[in-house]
């Protein structure tokens, strides 16, 4: 890592963020768990429709985020969305719904959208390909005027997802019309469910070599860090706080110390408890990582709260 601007840029950790009350009110309480960046829903996560954000709300938004000394914040898009839905029902409203989602992101001033490719409910993996990538085509020129970057983010493999291997990921790009205006987010419990083994230099290093094979390591403009519940390769979504699952420490701290993903944010997607506790305790966690040179022997000891 290159010095101070090296170890400033390691450390864009953070957490996803509740909007309960109102989008504006997300930066201050990341700013009370100790984040750096940030990720949030722009709206209810479960519904097609999410309500309208009045230019006030929006320009209340961006001046906390500023005072919260937040460098980045993301927003990750509604699971409703199902970009390769054979049902051209839900697909249509599948796009309205993003397209939604990239003008709100434009006027809260978010500059990178995640979003889950979809399944493919027994359609098959190269229909869901190319749908995926069509779909995509309708959203990105609008996308990239509001300046929002589209962020795939790899699946567990879970029922018919996909996007839980590196080549389905970047076959869509490549049948993207325009490679560039997609770029995308990297999954640790993710990765670990769907068979890519981290825990261990040899298999972290094989891992980020096949991504930078078939996507390049450029194209991860996020991070969501999260350890897992389940086995290796178990293709279930299931997310455990840092250093208490099966993938363990040590990958977290190859994460957090590589110099390839230093400037990239860094989200945890771990459960909650204790109003920020967990937030708080994870991100003390990650941050006892930074800078060290051996990996840690032992697993963190903090209490759970609200057990």
């Amino acid at each position: 890592m290159d010095g101070e601007v090296g170890r400033q840029g390691a450390d864009l950790l953070g957490a996803h963020m509740s909007i309960a009350g109102g989008v504006e009110k997300a930066p201050g309480r990341g700013r009370e768990v100790g984040c750096r960046a940030i990720q949030i829903f722009t709206g209810n996560n479960a519904r097609w429709k999410a309500k309208p954000i009045g230019q006030e709300r929006a320009d209340l938004f961006r001046a906390r985020l500023e005072q919260a000394k937040i460098s980045s914040c993301l927003a990750h898009a509604g699971y409703l969305i199902n970009l390769c839905a054979p049902d051209g029902r839900i697909l249509r409203r599948s796009i309205r719904a993003l397209l939604d989602e990239v003008g709100r992101c434009g006027r809260l001033g978010i500059g990178g959208l995640v979003v889950h490719a979809g399944c493919h409910g027994g359609a098959g993996e190269r229909f869901a390909i190319r749908r995926a990538a069509r779909s995509l085509d309708e959203v990105t020129g609008q996308a990239a005027s509001l300046g929002v970057k589209i962020l795939l983010e790899n699946s567990a493999g879970q029922g018919t997802s996909i996007g839980y291997r590196f080549a389905q990921l970047a076959a869509i790009r490549d049948l993207v019309r325009d490679p560039d205006s997609i770029a995308f987010c990297f999954d640790t419990c993710h990765a670990f469910a769907a068979g890519y083994d981290l825990r261990e230099a040899g298999g972290y290093e094989a891992t980020l070599a096949e991504w930078d094979a078939l996507l390049g390591m450029d194209s991860i403009a996020a991070v969501h860090l999260n350890d897992c519940k389940l086995p290796l390769g178990s293709h279930r979504d299931r997310h455990e706080h840092i250093g208490l699952g099966t993938i363990g420490l040590s990958a977290f701290w190859r994460l957090v110390n590589d110099p390839r993903l230093a400037r990239v944010p860094k989200i945890l997607e771990t459960p909650k408890q204790g109003d920020g506790f967990a937030d708080r305790e994870n991100l003390k966690v990650l941050r006892r990582l930074l800078g060290r040179q051996t990996p840690p022997t032992r697993r963190p000891a903090w209490r759970r709260a609200n057990r």
